[in-house]
């Protein structure tokens, strides 16, 4: 399995719900894809200008199919209009995962 997790830090607390919408649309169609197992995106409560992001996938050939999707456009586009002052997201290789 491959997870994404990470963050995206923007300038504005408004600028989230400016691009509600679109990011919503977004992660259903993500979710839709085949070898997605979860898509998820999350405004901190203790910090309105950090939404959290956490994705996983079946295979690295999944995440990579995800990237090359047409409706990854129309996400970007939106996330032109708003200042984000940080991005920091990595992928791992989960090899064994425990319940805790």
């Amino acid at each position: 399995m491959i997870t994404v997790e990470g963050y995206v830090r923007f300038a504005d607390a408004g600028d989230f719900p400016r691009i509600r919408d679109t990011a919503f649309a977004q992660m259903r169609a993500s979710r839709a894809e085949p070898g997605s197992l979860d898509y998820t995106y999350a405004i901190d409560v203790a910090d309105p200008c950090l939404m959290r992001v956490l994705e996983r996938w079946e295979s690295w050939q999944a995440l990579e199919t995800h990237f090359a999707q047409p409706y990854m456009a129309p996400w970007r586009a939106p996330l032109a209009g708003v200042t984000v002052v940080e991005r920091n997201l990595h992928a791992h290789e989960v090899v064994q995962s425990l319940k805790v």
